[in-house]
């Protein structure tokens, strides 16, 4: 039996001893107010709940990013859901949406499902704070993982997260000691408002200001190759210069590599374009152990570990040592990664 759940018995022992009439009547009424419930399909996946025998596991509620986002995106839902079983004293319930209005629909429904803990990785660092201080009225603890928000530290419990301010700034050093002869840079950014976006972005906005840079095109693919693939097409059929793609994910990458090839415009070490991704996944560092890329920053995906790691302390009692974990990441050089790089840290 969970902290949270312990805590409430006393405390509807201690109001039925004042109380004996209000013992019967719930404290939980209806309201206008009401969450959207997390749909079946794609968007939300939730854990058998049988009452009779899931009374002693710990009720988590996950909201994440759509699992097709990307191929960091899938790691790090099967590495969440591979953990977070019934085997492993859970019952989980798992909610997707690239929307943060959708996000705070189910965080909720969530609560008012009274869940111990809600996990959340924000499709946007803002807009969190009041459904952040329902779940802390309600007693239930929140975890972030993945990403930051802009909300105040005690309305959560813990973030793991990667430093993706650091991460883009890796990058943009590894740019930086290239040492081109001009910098004409085409940067494709994520969905508009998350911390990846605003990390890898920032870094690449402020050299690109204080050197001079030439960002000859800017714009949002939202992970998508897709759409990548369509901007950089833009690009090169309104003959634009450049000689650099900045993708802030490996699939923006390779959206806008089969730009360039169907315009026969050649790639990677000492090529004619630059090629910068992000995630390490495995396809994209053999794609850099081939020379087609460039450079690729590391954002790790597998946090459940860490997220374990702090319920179980949690549900110890104990007091949680530092309450922002950062995980250690690195970037490679299409001229220096292995085979056993890519073995260890392809995703």
């Amino acid at each position: 039996m969970t902290i949270k759940k312990i805590l409430a018995m006393a405390a509807s022992t201690v109001l039925c001893g004042a109380m004996f009439a209000g013992c019967g009547a719930s404290g939980s009424s209806s309201s206008n107010n009401e969450a959207k419930k997390p749909e079946a399909s794609s968007k939300a996946d939730t854990a058998d709940n049988n009452s009779s025998s899931s009374g002693s596991l710990i009720k988590v509620g996950i909201i994440n990013n759509d699992p097709n986002e990307s191929g960091y995106r899938t790691a790090n839902v099967n590495d969440l859901k591979a953990t977070f079983t019934k085997e492993n004293g859970f019952d989980a319930s798992f909610a997707y949406s690239l929307k943060n209005e959708e996000q705070i629909n189910y965080a909720q429904k969530f609560i008012q499902d009274e869940v111990d803990y809600l996990l959340l990785s924000a499709a946007d660092t803002a807009g969190w704070d009041s459904v952040l201080k329902d779940a802390k009225d309600a007693g239930v603890r929140v975890i972030l993982f993945d990403r930051t928000i802009d909300a105040d530290e005690s309305l959560y419990d813990a973030s793991i997260v990667s430093d993706m301010a650091k991460e883009g700034e890796q990058a943009v050093e590894w740019l930086k000691s290239q040492d081109l002869k001009t910098y004409d840079i085409i940067h494709l950014q994520g969905v508009m408002g998350t911390a990846a976006q605003k990390g890898r972005s920032g870094a690449l906005d402020a050299t690109a200001k204080e050197l001079g840079w030439n960002i000859v095109t800017q714009q949002t693919a939202e992970w998508n190759a897709e759409k990548a693939q369509q901007i950089v097409q833009s690009a090169i059929d309104a003959n634009k210069k450049f000689n650099v793609i900045y993708a802030e994910n490996d699939d923006m990458a390779k959206g806008a590599v089969a730009a360039l090839d169907r315009a026969n415009i050649s790639h990677g070490v000492d090529k004619d374009v630059v090629v910068i991704g992000f995630d390490c996944n495995k396809w994209a560092l053999e794609e850099l152990k081939k020379g087609n890329w460039n450079y690729d920053g590391q954002c790790n995906p597998f946090q459940s570990s860490y997220i374990k790691d702090i319920i179980d302390k949690l549900e110890k009692g104990e007091t949680l040592s530092q309450k922002t974990i950062i995980m250690d990441e690195k970037g490679f050089d299409a001229k220096t990664i292995t085979d056993a790089d890519v073995e260890q840290y392809g995703i």
